[in-house]
């Protein structure tokens, strides 16, 4: 690990709100092409619901109410496809999105609410509409452009037959540049530190893995802290991320070993398998339905990488390439409820997924990318004012953001956990079982003063520290508590 291996600070205190831009809010103000699907039908693989950034600034009210710090937004740039990871132009935002002028707005409005915005960097392939890529269709052997990519013969094969030319997962349509090119790899950093002279506060790297070459991220992080010292780099790693984490390259990843252990405890018996699909194969491991192994693989992830990196983990429950945790959960909201109580009080930055809050549901892509229902008759209330409370807690107590975390008791479907930061204390009862209630009567923390009462913050009772062991709670089935320090 580099000794000067520094994370940015408002992460560690960040609230995450990852958003599909196609899909969250549509500005009645920015005219659109007539041919897009409704906003309400289920989403297709091609289609377009006119989804855009003006949109999203029209709707910071609801997320700053929500609490939201910082929002994550998959790409925004000119592309021929809804979801963008198709880039045809890096330099400019996509016109069905409002274009810059949507962008600047969204990022002043953002700013002003202290709220920072994260982009998607798409650089390990483009599209057959990027410029360069187009030359060579164009031009064939003669394009200058020839070795921005790298191709096997001619024609390209780019519409029909088997691609010529290296493309990520054998897809035509996103060729894979040559990052041995120092041309390329200019402009790729070029294009990061434009848009965080623009003002962004960071890049979500996509697929990053892809590029096997440390020496490439390590200059683009130097790219990035020289450009914004305060700018956040964190990276899709679907798996153990420690070459990635070391200091010299990103400052978190998107954490979905957590996100396994999350989908395998809380899911449990409910655990869809079919909806979860290839990503056991990523960590089988972390899928486990007791408490104890849930305990030592989320235990583990926090010594697995520098504290900086754990403070920085962009930690999710689901995210735009997976099915949504409710609906991996067979629909049963108690379990979501869980899943975040545990995200909202584990270290790291809790990101949620647009529309989670108030119970939406979706299987596998494209299913996952529903359009955000702004019918609040739809919404579950409820739902969406636990997780408001959930991050006011972490946002009032910095124990719940850069605390210790002690596990004190795991066994069966019970866990316990203690959060610690100074005289700052908060600890997180969870009772994932069915049908069985929990009492609380375990070993405190040795050093947790006698008689110190805890009140439960998330609903009623409470607990007290008698001859050096906690006791006092009964937590009915499918429940958590959050405790504190009564005053």
């Amino acid at each position: 690990m580099t000794s000067t291996f520094i994370t940015p600070q408002w992460v560690h205190d960040a609230v995450f709100y990852q958003i599909f831009p196609d899909r969250f809010a549509s500005s009645p103000s920015l005219e659109k092409p007539n041919n897009l699907e409704a906003w309400d039908v289920s989403p297709t693989p091609h289609g377009f619901k006119g989804g855009d950034l003006l949109g999203v600034a029209e709707k910071l009210d609801y997320l700053q109410d929500l609490g939201i710090t910082a929002i994550y937004f998959t790409p925004v740039f000119q592309s021929a496809s809804n979801h963008r990871y198709h880039t045809h132009d890096y330099y400019r935002v996509d016109p069905l999105l409002g274009g810059d002028a949507a962008l600047r707005r969204l990022l002043d409005e953002a700013h002003r609410r202290g709220i920072k915005i994260v982009l998607d960097g798409v650089f390990n392939h483009a599209s057959r509409g990027f410029f360069q890529f187009n030359h060579i269709l164009e031009c064939g052997a003669q394009s200058p452009y020839l070795d921005w990519f790298r191709v096997k013969g001619f024609p390209l094969n780019a519409y029909h037959g088997k691609p010529n030319y290296d493309c990520w997962w054998g897809l035509p349509a996103l060729p894979e540049f040559n990052h041995q090119n120092p041309q390329v790899r200019r402009f790729i950093f070029n294009v990061a530190r434009y848009w965080l002279e623009q003002g962004i506060d960071g890049w979500r790297l996509d697929v990053p893995f892809c590029v096997d070459d440390d020496a490439f991220w390590q200059e683009f992080r130097q790219v990035v802290k020289q450009t914004n010292p305060d700018a956040y780099i964190t990276g899709e790693i679907p798996w153990d991320a420690e070459r990635w984490l070391q200091g010299d390259q990103f400052d978190g990843v998107m954490n979905y070993l957590l996100t396994y252990a999350c989908w395998g405890f809380f899911g449990g018996e409910k655990m869809d398998k079919e909806l979860v699909g290839h990503w056991y194969e990523h960590g089988p491991q972390y899928f486990t339905p007791q408490a104890e192994k849930f305990a030592q693989n989320v235990s583990t992830l926090l010594g697995k990488y520098p504290l900086p990196a754990v403070q920085a983990q962009l930690n999710l429950l689901d995210s735009h390439d997976t099915a949504r945790f409710l609906s991996i959960a067979g629909g049963d909201r108690r379990l979501q409820r869980l899943a975040a109580l545990f995200l909202f009080t584990y270290p790291g930055a809790p990101c949620i997924y647009y529309g989670d809050e108030i119970g939406m549901e979706g299987g596998k892509d494209p299913d996952c990318r529903r359009a955000f229902p702004w019918d609040e008759s739809r919404w579950d209330a409820e739902l969406r004012a636990f997780y408001q409370n959930l991050i006011r807690l972490r946002h009032q107590h910095p124990a719940l953001r850069r605390g210790t975390f002690e596990v004190l008791h795991a066994a069966g479907q019970a866990l316990v956990y203690l959060r610690r930061l100074g005289q700052d204390l908060a600890m997180v009862v969870i009772n994932r079982s069915a049908a069985a209630s929990y009492e609380v009567n375990i070993p405190a923390a040795a050093d947790l003063p006698e008689g110190l009462i805890w009140r439960n913050v998330l609903g009623s009772g409470g607990a007290r520290v008698d001859n050096r062991r906690l006791h006092g709670l009964t937590l009915p089935p499918l429940s958590g508590a959050v405790l504190l320090p009564a005053a």
